[in-house]
């Protein structure tokens, strides 16, 4: 999809065709689109179609028609009502008289611009374009590692209650998906780091702070995915321990009714092999099958007693 922004006395509106100072908004670009914006910006074919490689780094390259600023941006995806949470690339280029985003999804950072939501936002200030969308990716980071940490409490919790596999396989997931932000994370940080370095974009004074914020807030991100990274996987070994102990506890369990099952199995097997009853304790007793029953009874009592007092029912 392919669509034109441009603002005009400080409100954003949608334009029919590319103009000077326009945002080129390109999501999830078809072939022919992307072959119509190279053609039209003099373009290398291969440069807008980085931003639809899931696997491309976090990178600034630099040529005579174009600066390419490109991070890697959090996302969600409903998968067997779960979210899984993972990132993508999105790229930024500054052309000529136009800033170009590409994006193989409609992320809530390009909505929250298209839509008009960003306060101060400008499609020809090129280089406050830039940090305010590296400043909605940062707060974007933030929302869904809270959300991330919201929900690994509420398997826990689950956890307590119940220790199935389905929860730990939730625990993975999402430790999974920390991982992704993390490497994204600190792959954009170099990003940051060179902007912040370096002249690539023009960097205006009333800029300074925003450039400054971006780079706390990616900080932050950092460090609360490490933080929650570690609590996830100590949480997942702690579980799997207690998983494995309440599997042992069953075990024992059953192999204690077992033995305790057997006495009785035993002596009535006894009694009732083929042999001459003459041998046999009270054969010969009317009351016989009686006072065998109360005796493997009592024994089979005896033997649970014994187990209970050495604590093997805990």
């Amino acid at each position: 999809m392919l669509q034109y922004y441009m603002t005009d006395n400080g409100r954003l509106q949608e334009i029919d065709a590319a103009k000077d100072g326009c945002w080129i908004s390109m999501v999830a670009p078809v072939e022919k689109e992307l072959e119509y914006i190279c053609r039209q910006y003099d373009l290398p074919d291969d440069v807008l179609k980085a931003a639809l490689d899931t696997d491309e780094r976090s990178r600034i390259e630099v040529d005579d028609n174009y600066t390419m600023v490109l991070v890697n941006i959090p996302t969600v995806e409903e998968q067997s009502d779960r979210e899984l949470y993972s990132t993508i690339p999105m790229a930024i280029l500054i052309v000529q008289d136009a800033m170009i985003t590409v994006c193989s999804e409609n992320s809530p950072v390009i909505k929250a611009f298209s839509q008009g939501k960003v306060k101060d936002f400008n499609t020809f200030m090129k280089s406050r374009f830039i940090l305010q969308f590296l400043y909605r990716i940062d707060t974007l980071y933030l929302r869904y590692l809270r959300d991330v940490d919201k929900k690994s409490d509420e398997i826990e919790d689950q956890l307590h209650q119940s220790t199935k596999n389905s929860e730990l396989i939730e625990l993975l997931q999402l430790e999974k998906s920390l991982v992704y932000f993390t490497t994204a994370l600190r792959s954009n940080e170099a990003v940051l780091e060179k902007l912040l370095r370096t002249a690539l974009i023009k960097k205006y004074p009333e800029d300074a702070e925003l450039l400054e914020d971006v780079i706390v807030e990616n900080k932050q991100a950092i460090e609360m995915a490490d933080i929650y990274s570690g609590i996830l996987s100590g949480m997942m070994d702690a579980f799997a321990s207690v998983i494995s102990n309440n599997l042992n506890i069953v075990m024992k369990t059953l192999a204690i009714i077992t033995i305790v099952m057997a006495i009785p199995t035993i002596v009535f097997s006894a009694y009732g092999m083929n042999v001459n009853a003459d041998g046999m304790p009270f054969a010969e007793s009317p009351l016989g099958f009686t006072i065998i029953v109360f005796m493997v009874i009592l024994i089979s009592i005896g033997v649970a007693l014994l187990f209970r007092k050495a604590k093997m029912f805990k």
